[in-house]
Order: structure tokens, then sequence, then C-alpha cells
């Protein structure tokens, strides 16, 4: 009679106790930009829209894994995750945004560059919010041959994603998503109260005078 091998149960941690960003500038243009790629997204069923959890890539290996801040995923179910786990998503996401600062530039650029080429990330973006740790502050790789070539620039700063149609743009300390389609940006969930607010007090006073 065969023996049947025990199964270990293999824990994959969802949090490493470290803090979501190095700053409030960093943790603000995070929260935008995942809004803004969700309300892009809003009616796409099979297009996911995360950050800020890990992502393991390798079954079995608890210590292969990685944490992007902000990340689109085509093909797969949307709602929320506790983790991502490749093997059972079926497939890496297609954008991956990093907001870089002083203290994960090197990792950003080495590490995590690597890990998203082999598993087959489309297109890898960096930003520095404070354009003190990336020159230029923004910048693209796309994927080629299975290795990353660089995205080229515009005028302005800003480039095409690929991936996801839109424009990005430097705009201030924020990474603008841009329709190219209308030139209008997409807003934070904030900005489109505030859009609302302004819209409703026109009203009021138009139909007061």
């Amino acid at each position: 009679m065969t023996a049947i091998p025990l199964r270990r149960d293999i824990h994959y941690p969802e949090s490493d106790d470290q803090p979501m960003a190095e700053t409030e500038l960093h943790r603000e243009e995070m929260t935008y930009l995942i809004q803004a790629l969700q309300s892009w997204y809003r009616e796409a069923p099979e297009v996911h829209v995360g950050g800020n959890l890990f992502l393991y890539y390798v079954q079995g290996d608890p210590r292969a894994v990685v944490s992007p801040d902000v990340y689109v995923a085509k093909g797969v179910g949307k709602g929320p995750r506790r983790v991502y786990k490749l093997w059972e998503e079926g497939t890496a996401p297609s954008l991956v945004i990093e907001v870089t600062s002083d203290s994960t530039r090197d990792e950003d650029l080495t590490r995590k560059k690597a890990c998203y080429e082999r598993i087959g990330v489309e297109e890898y973006i960096l930003f520095d919010p404070l354009g003190d740790s990336l020159e230029p502050r923004l910048q693209g790789f796309g994927l080629g041959n299975g290795r990353y070539q660089p995205l080229p620039l515009e005028s302005d700063g800003g480039l095409l994603s690929r991936t996801t149609g839109l424009r990005l743009r430097p705009e201030g300390h924020r990474l603008r998503l841009v329709d190219p389609a209308t030139g209008e940006p997409l807003l934070s969930d904030e900005e489109v109260r505030d859009e609302l607010s302004r819209l409703r007090r026109e009203m009021v006073t138009r139909s007061e005078g």
C-alpha cells in the first residue's frame, strides 16, 4: 500500500507590518492612481485594479513575493483580494506602477524590475513624486521579446501607457492619468466630490438669480 505524503499548508503572509508609503505624498499618489484606474475600468468585468498587497509568484515558496504599489490585472475577476497568487489568478498584472522614494529606488530599479520582467508584467512604470530620487522622475518600460525596453517620453515628460491607452503626465507631485481621446484628466474620488459640489453651487446660484 502506497503511503500518502503529508500535506503541509503553506502560510502566505498578508502583511509585513511595514508602513504603506514613505510620506503622505506617496500615499496620496498611490490612492489617486488606484481610484482613477478603478474608475477607468469600472465597466470592464474582467479587469482588476489593486495595490499595496503581496503578490506571490512561486507556488509553495512564500519568500517569492513582491508588493506592487499599483497594478492592473486583465483577464481576472474584480473584487478585493487579501493577496495575489499568480498560480491561482492565472496571469500576471499587465501594468505595475511603483511610486518611488529615496529608500525604494534601488529595489524598484533592480529586484522589482527583474521580478516583473520575469513573471511577464507587460508594462512597468516608476514615478518619483518628490523629484529627488529618479531622473527623469517618470520612467516606463515595456516588455518586448521577454525583456524590458524603455518607453519614450514625450516633450512634457509624460508617456503613453500601451496597456491602458492612457497618457501619464507629471503634474506637480502627482502623476496625472489623462484620457487621450478627450484630453481630460481622470479625477480622484475627492476631486469628483469637489466637482459635484461646485456644480450644485452653480445650480443654486442660477436658480436664485
